[in-house]
């Protein structure tokens, strides 16, 4: 069995390794620990190995971790990975987990379209993946107008100012994954999704499959000169403040598959966002989570660059890191998707169905 895990902003650990049936149940042998990460001293990968042969091969990561540290010599020097990464990799290949570069990748970045179509849309593309009928996809959206997208479990009368969204022009629209809100206005966001198998974050907490799914684009903004990381749980942020916030939906299919879903501030306007957004105000209803508040970064400031060749960059890293076909959303999924923006997305009792 093979397993990879890329620590986000770090290096590949990769682990090989047998499954033996033993009188006290499935255990690992053969176990070989390899990656381009530095490790002082030498011998330490074998105390790895060591630490690992014959473990229970149920084993969660944390645990597999604490039977490397203690196996390791005093004054160790693990640069660029960790005990717990390697547990993750040796789940990894338990789980068989897949690779980003064992799938044909495709993009769809098409012109604007209304904020509850894009809600659908992100349902409808990750449930084909799911279903084993459209390949890994990278959807770079583009915002038809303003909004404001609620988390699937907050209270919209906690969140959004109604009154103040109406006298701007702001469509309030809830999305099916869990989180807080995003304010959204077109010519200041950059929203992107990842509609990805399940097997590509198999072995992964759900915490780590954040930073996981992300990394890609922790390196594209490290190009860009934006000294970014993940900050857990879902969050991409620099010294100066958050840039970006996440949040995934896992499907059920054929295979699985997770939405992966990022929207980052390119510029804001902070007073109509405070106008609109509930942030700090009294609660309204006992119902819901609460967005919190946190100082935001804009990516104009860092970058100097216009937006869209912010967004060139972003996919020109990613195309360069796996691969990147053009594509496009069939007619076929355009259909389900505008009759699900019209019976579910745009419809009052999705959206206020925590109140």
């Amino acid at each position: 069995m093979h397993g990879e895990y890329k620590v986000p902003g770090g290096k590949l650990v990769v682990v090989d390794l047998e499954v033996e049936s033993s009188p006290q149940g499935d255990v690992l042998r053969g176990v070989r620990v390899a990656g381009d990460f530095f490790l002082e001293p030498d011998e330490a990968i074998l105390d790895i190995d060591r630490a690992l042969e014959g473990a229970p091969a149920d084993t969660p990561a944390p645990q597999l971790a604490s039977r490397i540290d203690a196996a390791l010599p005093e004054g160790t020097v693990m640069f660029g990975f960790s005990s717990e990464a390697v547990g993750i990799a040796v789940r990894r290949a338990l789980a068989h987990a897949t690779d980003w570069r064992d799938y044909d990748w495709e993009l769809i970045h098409v012109g604007p379209q209304p904020p509850a179509l894009h809600m659908a849309l992100d349902e409808v593309l990750t449930a084909e993946v799911a279903a084993g009928r459209r390949p890994p996809t990278l959807r770079v959206w583009e915002w038809g107008s303003p909004a404001v997208v609620i988390g699937s479990f907050q209270s919209l009368r906690n969140e959004v100012d109604a009154e103040a969204a109406e006298r701007h022009g702001i469509t309030v629209v809830r999305r099916i994954s869990g989180g807080g809100a995003m304010f959204i206005e077109p010519g200041n966001t950059i929203t992107y999704s990842l509609s990805v198998p399940d097997a590509l974050v198999q072995g992964l907490s759900f915490a780590d499959s954040y930073a996981y799914l992300d990394d890609w684009v922790l390196g594209a903004l490290n190009d860009m000169g934006v000294k970014a990381w993940y900050q857990p749980l879902n969050d991409i942020a620099t010294d100066a403040g958050k840039i970006a916030g996440a949040a995934q939906k896992r499907l059920v299919g054929t295979d699985g598959a997770v939405l992966h879903h990022v929207t980052m501030a390119y510029d804001i306007d902070a007073d109509k966002m405070l106008d609109v957004l509930r942030i700090g105000k009294e609660k309204l209803s006992d119902k819901g989570t609460r967005s919190a508040k946190k100082r935001v970064d804009p990516l104009r400031r860092q970058t100097g660059l216009p937006r869209s060749a912010v967004i060139e960059k972003m996919v020109a890293s990613f195309r360069g890191r796996y691969g990147l076909a053009e594509g496009t959303v069939t007619p076929e999924e355009m259909a389900r998707a505008e009759e699900l923006a019209a019976t579910k997305f745009a419809s009052a009792e999705w959206t206020a169905r925590v109140p």
